[in-house]
């Protein structure tokens, strides 16, 4: 143990949460979070609204206390004065001085922040750059568009060069292009071995920045992992076939399941397996049944095909 309480184990983390719980009133918010995320890691929180993304960012950033569990960000408890210092926070919804220019309100927080004059001469510009608002740096902020202040907000949680940097829905409000330039930030920031916790409903962005990803519903991690392994789960396969046998169906429902059946003359079958030998003896099936196969066509996976089914899992009451 730490002087501080923690377990040693807690220091491999950038982030790591045991049973986290909390609740309003009545209301649970946060039922059991429990993960891990690791150092130099960009992380996908993902969740429909109202699955508690929004409370364990808060938890994470010591904004609230939790009601039952344990958690560490950067090796010490959750709202720690010393690990803050070290984050920086991005949230969905955010509100700046908007009489101020872009360059005096980062001037604000890199004073927040605690950094002398000729760091907040040095990394202001910085920042600036890296956001592609240079050039808007001495206009007020009412005069920037939705889109630009969702950029000088990131700016503002990059200032003082923060280990972890957690990012609340940042592409939300941004064109692809800036949405590009996010993710080119992102990756980045990897580079530099900081840690990005990031929680989007773009799923196409969180696919393509984030080494692993949790799903949560209804305020528990449903699914987590690198997103390859979770993406290659169950194989969806297209069978494009000739005529079926009286039974031939039945027999081949018995080995894999048949999702849709598309009759005719050549019918097409779609239907979805555990592995790639499950398919083979699918297709095995259908030579010995004297059936042609004229096509064994996989289908990719997305992410929103897999946000979707764990979701919906989610939903249903158990058996």
């Amino acid at each position: 143990m730490t002087a501080r309480g923690e377990p040693a184990s807690a220091t491999t983390w950038a982030i790591e949460t045991r049973g986290l719980r909390k609740i309003y009133g009545d209301r649970v918010a946060l039922e059991d979070l429990t993960l891990t995320v690791g150092y130099g890691e960009v992380f996908g929180f993902l969740g429909p609204n109202g699955a508690g993304k929004t409370t364990a960012v808060k938890m994470l950033v010591g904004l609230i206390r939790p009601t039952a569990g344990t958690g560490w960000v950067l090796g010490r408890p959750l709202g720690d004065a010393h690990a803050r210092r070290q984050i920086g926070y991005l949230p969905e919804l955010f509100r700046f001085h908007d009489w101020l220019t872009g360059e005096e309100l980062l001037d604000l927080h890199a004073q927040l922040y605690g950094l002398s004059r000729a760091e907040r001469r040095r990394r202001i510009p910085e920042v600036l750059e890296l956001v592609g608002l240079t050039d808007a740096a001495h206009r007020r902020i009412r005069t920037y568009s939705k889109g630009m202040q969702q950029r000088i907000g990131i700016a503002q949680a990059l200032l003082g060069s923060p280990r972890l940097v957690i990012l609340d829905e940042p592409t939300s409000a941004l064109d692809p292009l800036g949405r590009r330039e996010v993710r080119d930030v992102i990756r980045r920031l990897r580079a530099e071995g900081v840690t990005v916790f990031l929680n989007s409903h773009l799923l196409s962005e969180v696919e393509a920045v984030c080494d692993r990803v949790a799903f949560v519903n209804r305020g528990r991690v449903i699914a987590i992992g690198p997103l390859d392994e979770l993406l290659r789960g169950e194989l969806v396969v297209e069978f494009r076939l000739g005529a079926l046998p009286d039974g031939t169906l039945a027999a081949l429902e018995r080995i894999v399941r048949v999702e849709d059946v598309r009759p005719g003359e050549r019918p097409t079958l779609t239907v979805r397996a555990p592995d790639e030998a499950t398919i083979a003896r699918a297709v095995d099936l259908l030579v010995g049944a004297g059936v042609p196969v004229y096509g064994v066509v996989p289908e990719r996976r997305s992410l929103e095909d897999l946000f979707v089914r764990l979701v919906e899992d989610g939903e249903r009451p158990p058996a």
